[in-house]
C-alpha cells in the first residue's frame, strides 16, 4: 500500500518511514502542509499519516481542504495535540482517526491495517480469496494452506489485489499503489510480477482482461469464506 507521510520532525521522519517500509508500505513524505497538500490531492495514496503542526499550511487546513475537494482518502492524524478539543477538531475536519505522540509504532501500524481494510470494504483482519488467504498482520500468505514464498513487491502486489478481489484493476493503479512518485511508470515490472505471481497462486486465479487490467478472482468450485 502506498503512504503519504506529512510529518516535520526530520528524526521522526526518517523513523516512521523506515517502519512503514519494514511492514511493506510505500511511503512519500512531505515536511510542510504545501507539499501535503499537493500530494494529496494529486497523488492516489491508500492513507495518509498527518502532522497537524506542519509549517506553511497546518493540519487541520490540510485536511479541510482536501475534503472539501472531495478526496476521500482515509487520514490518520498523529500529533503531540492530546487535548479534547483538538481531537474533535480533527475528526470534524475529516480525519478517520488520531493517535496522539508519544505512541508505540505497532499500535499505528494496527490502525493503519484497520483503516485500508475498511476503506476497501473489508471487516475481517484477515482476506480470503478462495484458496489464497493473507494476513496483513504476520505479511503471510498461503494457497489451500500451503504457505507462500513471496518477494516484497510480489506480496504487496497480492495484497492490493486481494483487498480489491473481483474488480478489474488498471495497470495504472497498480503502479500508482505500489510504487512511490518517483518511480518509471514506463516500466513492465508490473507485468514481470504478476506473471511471477500467477505461477505461484495458480495462473486462472488472475484474470487478464483485454485493454482494462487484472481481476483475482477465486476458482469456480472455490467459496471466499473464512
Amino acid at each position: 500500500m502506498r503512504i503519504l507521510l506529512a510529518e516535520d520532525d526530520p528524526d521522526l521522519s526518517r523513523q516512521l518511514k523506515s517502519s512503514l517500509q519494514d511492514a511493506g508500505y510505500v511511503v512519500d513524505h512531505a515536511p510542510d502542509g504545501e507539499e501535503a497538500h499537493f500530494l494529496g490531492d494529486t497523488e492516489p495514496y491508500d492513507c495518509v499519516i498527518l502532522d497537524l503542526g506542519l509549517p506553511k499550511i497546518d493540519g487541520v487546513s490540510v485536511l479541510e481542504r482536501w475534503r472539501r475537494d472531495g478526496k476521500t482518502t482515509p487520514v490518520l492524524i498523529l500529533t503531540a495535540r492530546g487535548a479534547w478539543s483538538d481531537k474533535v477538531s480533527g475528526f470534524d475536519a475529516g480525519a478517520d482517526d488520531y493517535l496522539t505522540k508519544p505512541f508505540h509504532t505497532e499500535e499505528l501500524l494496527a490502525r493503519l491495517r484497520a483503516l485500508v481494510r475498511r476503506a476497501a470494504g473489508h471487516a475481517q483482519p484477515l482476506l480470503v480469496c478462495g484458496g489464497v488467504r493473507l494476513d496483513p498482520r504476520a505479511a503471510r500468505a498461503s494457497v489451500n494452506g500451503e504457505p507462500l514464498r513471496l518477494t516484497s513487491l510480489e506480496y504487496r502486489l497480492l495484497h492490493y489485489m486481494m483487498l480489491h478481489q473481483n474488480r478489474v484493476i488498471s495497470r495504472t493503479e497498480l503502479v500508482e499503489h505500489l510504487y512511490d512518485q518517483d518511480f518509471d511508470r514506463d516500466s513492465n515490472t508490473i507485468e514481470v510480477f504478476m506473471g511471477r505471481l500467477r505461477k505461484k497462486i495458480g495462473t486462472d486465479r488472475i484474470e487478464t482482461v483485454r485493454g482494462l487490467g487484472y481481476r483475482l478472482k477465486p476458482l469456480h468450485d472455490e467459496v471466499s469464506e473464512i
